[in-house]
């Protein structure tokens, strides 16, 4: 009750009559007093909301599944090691300057590499993108806070053998560097000048030999002065460094990958004077790389993991791999006319044993993928290929890698596989049509994005069932094919990875008359919804 008598509940009924009286009158605070009361907290939106524990995923209508693909991205690469997520925890209970934890992350990193200096990094692609604007800053911020803008710059120039293109080199390009492409031992000589900031490798078998292999580039770029970039995001960490070895100046790794470190980290290597103009550049210092910002937990959790790579038992871990692929091979052979076999890896990158699964699809009529896809859309959930490598003509399966797999998977895996064999979804199968139309001609496509439109070019030719054409984009015209069924018609089209950038497009719609309407497949970059007009009559 209220000196006066009345309720507290009965002045909140009251209140379109309190409010009319002064604060101070109603025994309230002062106006400035009110003004800084904390203010009522929101209502908790309905539903039962995020859930920590085994079910975190499901809580949120997200369904986990077993993970034998391996280390790749959207599939979240890897899980942290038990000591990495401690590590981790513990860095989260105290403050530190972010300067003063690179100086004792890189002198660790030194020592533990026996590389002159490390920096840890958000994932592999922004070491690259470090890298690069370490090799055309120096370190400089009146030239940091200019890019990607590189009027004016000394140097502007990174070479790349034309074997090493791929879609991540775009970490590079996005810093403005001009990428100068080579192909032989001539080509590589005469792409060297004042203007050249460094020269970038993609590790693997195409980089081991020939005239623009890893070594050969080191020899040509280190007789004048400019660093070597190698992008080495999947293999296993090395050391001494093969890579630094043979004279490249810099490395990038995933933390995310076979380290089992945080999966949104990665590792910059290297010389000492560029992995500290690396950090230069990157956040939380202002400027270009303040977007590519690491925390406290991640910096000593990628140490951490780095730490472990030294106490792992890597021989008792490939054991392991290898006995979970025996286990689902000896449950799998028990299908008829299923065969097995185990590849082992070559190479740094994602060393794992693989088991390829093959049946004759005359014999068993259910085809690899499609078997991957029910096993992915199913319960227990499982991710895996369909299979991969050679195979005969009649020939399909399904492809294993163990490692990111955990005790008692390759059990789930084994049941899965054997129950999706053993019961086949059955896909009926129907004549090819024939054609509701002639698409010969040039088409006009709209393609509605997630925020945006766009119009692109279809130039088609059909015979029978069969198209082919040119699909022309905003910026790029590649080749197209397709089939048309009745007025189903499905249309493909790809920019390949060796231009540095990968487009997959797939045009799935019905035709009426002269339009045609569906969905397209980006692939990777999701999907869209997409309507095409001929643009004139077909002629003959």
């Amino acid at each position: 009750m209220t000196p006066s008598g009345i309720s507290r509940r009965e002045l909140v009924r009251r209140g379109g009559l309190l409010s009319l009286v002064p604060a101070f009158l109603r025994g309230g605070a002062a106006p400035a007093e009110a003004a800084g009361a904390a203010p009522p907290a929101p209502a908790v939106p309905a539903g039962p909301g995020l859930r920590p524990g085994p079910e975190i995923y499901q809580s949120i209508g997200v369904r986990p599944f077993v993970n034998a693909r391996g280390t790749y991205t959207i599939i979240t690469g890897s899980t942290a090691l038990p000591e990495v997520r401690a590590a981790m925890e513990a860095a989260s209970r105290h403050y530190v300057h972010l300067d003063e934890l690179a100086e004792g992350v890189g002198k660790r990193l030194a020592e533990l590499t026996q590389a002159e200096w490390g920096m840890v990094t958000v994932g592999c692609s922004a070491a690259l993108t470090h890298a690069t604007v370490a090799c055309l800053t120096g370190g400089n911020p009146d030239l940091h806070v200019r890019l990607p803008d590189l009027r004016g710059f000394p140097k502007d120039e990174c070479i790349i053998p034309k074997h090493s293109r791929n879609v991540y080199d775009a970490a590079l390009r996005t810093t403005g560097v001009k990428i100068v492409e080579v192909d032989t031992a001539d080509e590589l000589e005469a792409a060297f000048g004042p203007r050249t900031a460094l020269a970038y490798i993609l590790a693997g078998p195409n980089a081991d030999e020939g005239p623009t292999s890893t070594k050969a580039v080191c020899e040509a770029a280190n007789r004048r002065g400019v660093p070597v970039l190698v992008d080495a995001a999947a293999e296993i960490l090395t050391v001494p460094n093969v890579h630094l070895k043979l004279g490249a100046a810099l490395v990038g790794y995933s933390g995310g990958k076979c380290l089992r470190g945080p999966q949104a980290a990665g590792l910059l290597l290297g010389r000492k004077d560029l992995v500290k103009a690396a950090w230069v550049g990157s956040a939380p210092h202002h400027g270009f790389g303040r977007g590519f910002k690491v925390g406290k937990e991640e910096a000593l959790g990628m140490l951490m993991a780095v730490e472990m790579w030294f106490r792992r038992d890597h021989e008792a871990e490939f054991k392991q791999w290898q006995a979970w692929l025996d286990t689902i091979a000896r449950r799998v052979q028990t299908v008829p006319g299923v065969t097995t076999s185990v590849s082992q890896p070559e190479g740094l990158s994602n060393r794992m044993p693989t088991l390829q699964i093959r049946w004759d699809k005359t014999k068993l009529p259910v085809a690899g993928d499609a078997v991957a896809r029910q096993l992915f859309d199913g319960n227990p959930r499982v991710s895996l290929f369909p299979g991969r490598g050679r195979m005969g003509t009649n020939e399909t399966g399904l492809s294993i890698g163990p490692y990111m797999m955990a005790a008692g998977d390759e059990l789930i895996v084994a049941e899965r596989i054997v129950a999706a064999l053993k019961n086949p979804v059955s896909v009926e199968t129907k004549p090819v049509a024939a054609a509701a139309g002639d698409l010969t001609g040039s088409w006009d496509v709209r393609i509605e994005y997630a925020a945006s439109t766009s119009t692109h070019g279809l130039h088609l030719r059909q015979r029978g069932n069969e198209l082919d054409g040119v699909h022309q984009g905003d910026f790029v015209t590649r080749e197209a094919r397709g089939t048309i069924d009745g007025d189903s018609v499905q249309i493909r089209s790809n920019y390949p990875e060796s231009h540095g950038d990968a487009l997959n497009f797939t045009f799935n719609g019905k035709l009426a008359g002269d339009s045609l309407e569906g969905e397209l497949d980006m692939g990777e970059y999701l999907k869209a919804h997409f309507t095409a007009k001929r643009r004139e009559s077909r002629r003959g």
